[in-house]
Formats: C-alpha cells, sequence, structure tokens
C-alpha cells in the first residue's frame, strides 16, 4: 500500500489525530485497507463464533419450540455448564479479589535504606484504591469476566487513560467484540487487533467536537433494523425504516503502516467506521522510548504499546488464539444429558397416556373418554369384546438403561468440571473423617490452581499497564483515602514513587491457594511453630485473622493492659497476710528475747553479786538465750519456705494453663474448625 503522504517521527509523536494531516486519497486506502484486514480476521474464526453461540444456549438454557417426536415434545436444558461456570466464579471470586488490598508493591535491586519497600507500600495501596474506588465498576467487571470466563475460554481486559474521566480505565471485552486472527500466536505477535465499539450518534458527535475524531459521514447498517418484503405480484417493496437509535459500529484497529515512507511498518490505532470505511481518527502507539536505534544511528524496531490484556482459561490445544473453556469440554456431554433426560420423559408421556386402535365392532363414541374415581362408563359391548377390540400401542416404560447412561454421563461431565459434591459444599457421609475431606477438597482443585495461575498472570499484566498510566498521566501529588486500622486515613502518593526502574506490581493474591480451606490450612501449619515460640507469636495471629477474615484485626491484636487475675489477688493478700503475721510474731519473738536476756542478765547479775553461783549456772543462762533465738530464726525459715511453696504451686498453675490454650490453638489448627463427624464445627479464633 502506497501513500501519498509522508510523516517523520516527530510529527507522528507530537500529533492527536494523524488523519488531519493526511490526504483523502491516503485516508481511503487506509480505510480500506483496515476493513479488509478486519473482514479477513472475521472469517477466520467463523466455525469459533458458530460453537460460541451453541456454547452460550447450553448456559443460558435457552427453550426452544421442539417438533419431534411430537409438537411439544419435552425439551429440558440440563445445567451442567451453568453449574460449573457458577462454582468456578464462587471460588475464584474470593481467591483472586482477596478484600481491600489487590495490589502489592515489588522492589526491584538493593534497598539499605528501606525507602523503596515504604514506596512500595504506598504504590499498591494507592493502586487498589484506584481499582475499587476511582474505577467504579472495575470489581463488578471482574465478577463478570470470572462467570464467563470458564463457559467461552477467554476474556480481555482495555487499560488506558479516559481523558473524559479523568483517570485510568480497565474494561472488561468480550471475545465476540474483540476480533484476532484465530492462526494468531499471542496479543503481541497478532498483525491485528480490532475492537469493535458500538458508539451512538451523541457518542460520535462528542468525539468529533473535541476534535478525536475527523468530521466525516458515518453509515448504519440497514440490513439490522429495517424490514425488506418484495411483493410476488406487484413486486414493489415496503420502505426502508430506520431505527435512529441504533449504534454505529466503529472499529478501532490496532495495526501496522508505514507511514514516514522507510520501509518499515510502525504501531498505529487507526479508527474507521465499519459500513462507509471512513477514517475518524489515527494515532500512533509507541513512544519515543520505544524507537530502538542501531549503533550507527538508524532504526532498528519499534516496540508497540499494548491496551490488551488476555484472561486465559485453558489454552487450546490446536494451538489457536482463542483457548477453550467448559462450552468445549461440556457441551457435548450436556447435548447427550439433555437428549436422554428428553427421551424419558416422552418415553414417560407416552408410557402414562396410551394410545392404540378401536375395532370398528365396538358401539361406543369416539373422542376422549374422562373417568372419574369409581365411576363406570355403559358400553353397548360384552367386556370380552372390548378386550378384543382395543389393542394398545406397544410402548414400553422409560428404560433403566437410559436412566444409567444418564447418570454416568452427568458423573462424567462433573469430574470432568471438578463440580463434584463435595467441591460445591456437601460432604459426603457423616462420618467423614476431617482429613479424609480435606484431601477430597485438595485432589478435586488441582485443576483450579493451574486455571488460577493463568489469571493470575493476566492480572499482573494488567496492573503493569496502569502502572504505566500513572507513571504518564498521573499528577504530581494525589492524595487518596485507605482503610486503616478500622478507619480511614488519608495518605499521598508521587508521581516519582511510579518509577519502573526501582519497582513493579504483582496482584496481592495467593495464585496456589484456591479455597478459603487452603488459605486457612497453611496458616494452621504454622501453629506449632508459633506454639513452640520459635515464630513470632503476635505475627502468626495476625495472619490467623487475616486467614479467617476476622473484621477489623488491627484491634483484636491491640493487648489492653489487664489487671491482676483472681488468683494473683488471692496470692498478693496471702503474701500481705503472711508478712503481717511474720512481722507480727517476730515481734513477740523479739520481746520474748529481751525478756530471756533480761532475766538471764539478771540471774548472772545476781550470782556475780552474791558470789553463789557456779559458772556451770552462767553458761546455762548463756544457752537459754541462744536456744530462743535459733528457735525464732527456725520459725522465720520456716515460713519463708512455706510462703516459697506456695509461689510456686502458683507459677505452676499459670504454665499449666499457658499449655492447655496452646494445645486448644493445635488441636484446632489439626482440624481446621471441622470436627470427627465432618460436620462443620465451631471456629475459634
Amino acid at each position: 500500500m502506497k501513500l501519498r503522504t509522508r510523516l517523520n517521527l516527530t510529527k507522528i509523536l507530537s500529533s492527536s489525530n494523524l488523519a488531519e494531516k493526511m490526504h483523502e486519497d491516503d485516508l481511503c486506502k487506509i480505510g480500506s485497507y483496515c476493513h479488509e484486514g478486519y473482514e479477513v480476521d472475521l472469517g477466520s474464526r467463523e466455525g469459533w463464533e458458530d460453537n460460541l453461540d451453541e456454547w452460550m444456549e447450553l448456559a443460558m438454557q435457552a427453550q426452544e419450540e421442539k417438533t419431534f417426536p411430537w409438537p411439544g415434545a419435552a425439551n429440558i436444558k440440563y445445567p451442567l455448564i451453568t453449574t460449573a461456570a457458577m462454582q468456578f466464579s464462587a471460588r475464584a471470586y474470593a481467591a483472586l479479589l482477596p478484600g481491600m488490598n489487590l495490589v502489592k508493591g515489588r522492589v526491584i535491586g538493593e534497598d539499605e535504606t528501606g525507602e523503596k519497600h515504604e514506596t512500595a507500600i504506598r504504590v499498591g495501596k494507592h493502586m487498589s484504591y484506584q481499582l475499587l474506588e476511582e474505577m467504579e465498576d472495575w470489581e463488578e467487571q471482574m465478577d463478570r469476566l470470572l462467570f464467563s470466563l470458564p463457559i467461552v475460554g477467554c476474556m480481555f481486559k482495555k487499560s488506558y487513560f479516559d481523558a473524559i474521566k479523568a483517570h485510568n480505565v480497565s474494561e472488561m471485552i468480550y471475545p465476540k467484540e474483540l476480533v484476532v486472527n484465530y492462526f494468531a500466536k499471542s496479543l503481541e505477535d497478532a498483525e491485528r487487533i480490532s475492537h469493535s465499539l458500538y458508539m451512538s450518534e451523541n457518542d460520535v458527535y462528542e468525539r468529533q467536537s473535541a476534535g478525536l475524531y475527523l468530521d466525516v459521514e458515518l453509515e448504519k447498517n440497514l440490513d439490522e433494523v429495517q424490514e425488506k418484503v418484495s411483493e410476488e405480484i406487484t413486486g414493489v417493496e415496503k420502505p426502508r425504516k430506520q431505527d435512529c437509535t441504533l449504534p454505529y459500529n466503529v472499529i478501532e484497529q490496532h495495526t501496522w503502516l508505514d507511514l514516514d515512507g522507510d520501509g518499515y511498518k510502525e504501531p498505529y490505532i487507526v479508527t474507521f467506521d465499519y459500513n462507509s470505511k471512513n477514517v475518524l481518527r489515527i494515532v500512533a502507539r509507541f513512544t519515543e522510548k520505544d524507537i530502538a536505534y542501531s549503533e550507527k544511528g538508524d532504526l532498528q524496531s519499534i516496540k508497540a504499546m499494548q491496551y490488551f490484556t488476555k484472561f486465559s482459561f485453558i489454552p487450546s490445544p490446536d494451538g489457536s488464539f482463542y483457548d477453550i473453556g467448559f462450552g468445549v469440554l461440556l457441551g457435548p456431554i450436556n447435548d447427550t444429558i439433555n437428549t436422554l433426560i428428553n427421551q424419558l420423559i416422552d418415553a414417560g408421556t407416552l408410557s402414562n397416556l396410551q394410545s392404540g386402535f378401536i375395532s370398528n365392532g365396538i358401539r361406543i363414541k369416539g373422542g376422549d373418554k374422562n373417568f372419574t374415581p369409581g365411576e363406570w362408563k355403559v358400553a353397548n359391548s360384552s367386556g370380552d369384546d372390548l378386550r378384543k377390540g382395543l389393542v394398545p400401542l406397544p410402548v414400553r416404560e422409560p428404560s433403566q438403561v437410559l436412566f444409567s447412561l444418564l447418570g454416568m454421563m452427568i458423573q462424567s461431565g462433573e469430574r470432568l468440571s471438578s463440580v463434584t459434591e463435595i467441591m460445591t459444599g456437601d460432604v459426603p457421609g457423616q462420618n467423614t473423617k476431617a482429613t479424609v475431606a480435606m484431601a477430597a477438597i485438595e485432589q478435586g482443585i488441582k485443576v483450579f490452581s493451574s486455571i488460577y495461575k493463568r489469571i493470575h498472570r493476566s492480572l499482573s499484566k494488567e496492573y503493569k499497564k496502569l502502572f504505566f498510566l500513572n507513571s504518564i498521566y498521573m499528577d504530581e501529588e494525589q492524595y487518596f483515602t485507605v482503610l486503616d486500622v478500622g478507619q480511614e486515613v488519608a495518605s499521598q502518593i508521587k508521581l516519582t514513587d511510579y518509577d519502573p526502574t526501582s519497582l513493579n506490581v504483582i496482584p496481592a493474591s495467593d495464585p496456589t491457594i484456591a479455597t478459603e480451606e487452603q488459605k486457612l490450612m497453611k496458616v494452621q501449619a504454622l501453629g506449632e511453630l508459633a506454639a513452640a515460640r520459635l515464630i513470632n507469636s503476635q505475627e502468626y495471629a495476625k495472619r490467623y485473622l487475616d486467614a479467617t477474615e476476622q473484621p477489623d484485626p488491627a484491634s483484636l491484636l491491640e493487648m489492653p493492659e489487664q489487671g491482676p487475675s483472681p488468683d494473683e489477688i488471692k496470692l498478693e493478700w496471702e503474701k500481705e497476710q503472711f508478712y503481717a503475721e511474720l512481722d507480727i510474731r517476730k515481734q513477740e519473738l523479739d520481746l520474748e528475747a529481751m525478756k530471756i536476756r533480761a532475766e538471764a542478765i539478771k540471774l548472772i547479775a545476781d550470782a556475780e553479786a552474791a558470789e553463789e553461783g557456779s559458772q556451770i549456772e552462767i553458761y546455762k543462762q548463756h544457752l537459754s538465750v541462744l536456744d530462743a533465738e535459733d528457735d525464732l530464726a527456725r520459725k522465720e525459715e520456716l515460713h519463708r519456705q512455706q510462703m516459697g511453696q506456695k509461689e510456686a504451686a502458683f507459677a505452676q498453675q499459670q504454665r499449666q494453663k499457658e499449655q492447655m490454650a496452646q494445645q486448644r490453638m493445635q488441636q484446632q489448627a489439626a482440624t481446621g474448625g471441622v470436627d470427627g463427624s465432618g460436620t462443620e464445627g465451631s471456629r475459634r479464633g
């Protein structure tokens, strides 16, 4: 495709709409080129689109009027695909969107001062705030994505900065609206990515008034809204009626064009009207940083900016771009189940409403004969003639073989989709042990764990795109509100925090955890280490509260200053009583000793004065004084020993209480809140 207009890279990067600077003939060529490429890509996936419609009909249980084997025959739709999609969505939503913290910053390189770590925390909180608060419909669209993804096999998100809303947007796109060649390897390697934008007249007018689109005429596809009837006799056609509310089919195609005439195609976004092929806008999808030059200064390559993120369920075995879901895996089985159910119902209908032949020799009026209980009808024939004249059709009862085959097909479909009784919340038997139930769940979620990892990778790509958009369009400083410690706290984020050379972002969810039971068991595995005081018990308590989704865990971790326990008060009172009694006894002993000493001194003095006493008597008096003092010391030591025994007994009781509390925590960690009968027990924090 040769163009008359040639633009240099400087003008290309500085222009908001390159179509304004291009010749009209070049715009016609570009419009036809993009339209032709869109038709080629659309035709390559025609068979896939037909299958997609069938999958959606099965999932939505669309009812149709059947004419075989008779008009109004049974047409039951068994919800196998719908149940599988609902179960996957319910588990994935809780596992991949864990509360308020969706994004986690990851430090690149060394961080000796810890400044990068603090920046990563701020970026994670700010981007989580953007997803949940600023982008109001992001969580709702993720909910829809997780329900539609297992049915169709792949979904898409488009991340860009909306100048009208003045913030980032990451909108969900159904695979029918994003046309990529069926044999493309990936979004990055695709030659074209065409996004169908159905715009109203007001949408087009607003963009043309703002200078984003060229002021050209757009056409609507009249075949979609008009009724064209040809009269066989006169050949007159009814006038066409156009619906003014029909949106325009505007195609935004991410493609490659050579607008500078150097023989190398650059990545652009071409927006054109599908029906008229008129180009509305052309803008570059690369920046100056994306251009790589050789050592000689020549252009070597240009890296295209990617706006789209693909969410994959299960990769297609044939290597095609569009992945497979439950529509491919369960569609044939679901059709078989529907056929078997309808055959059983039709057989029951024929068996209950018998029909057959009546002989002409029986003289009774034709038509329906309604009988009430206990009623007998009069016939002008004998009983033997009636038995001979009525020949019922040979209709069999509903087949037990078909019923067994139905059960086998349902079981096969549930195994394929991992939608068994234990995975849907029903415990098989009241005597099932907790360990057996946990092992069954662990085996049942193997397939889902791999799918979660694929979605986790896609979320990482989406978050990185939003991180890049913040580094370009965010203000120098911005304040946002987050919920911290049970209350809203204003935080500040700076444009310099979004530095791709020092930080990266990843989802805060754990891709290896597919159920709440897994999350809780992973934390409870640390219970023994915490009980043995080998790890931080406070951090263990925090993770346990997060795993059990307790509201406001920070307030539970704040330990208030506790007063003395009743046992401690009693022990303290006994101590005071003991020391009071000890003081009184000591005073009594001191007084008694003083009296003994005084009497001994008096006796000694009298004996010496009278010269009547012997040295033996004086020595005995001294010994009595010493014995009294020794008795006092022994009594004091006895009291101290008794008090020490009481203190040791109290300390032993406290240690026993702590050990019992740790044993209860370990038992809860081992059972995971499930008692021995297999039923859900009460959870204790």
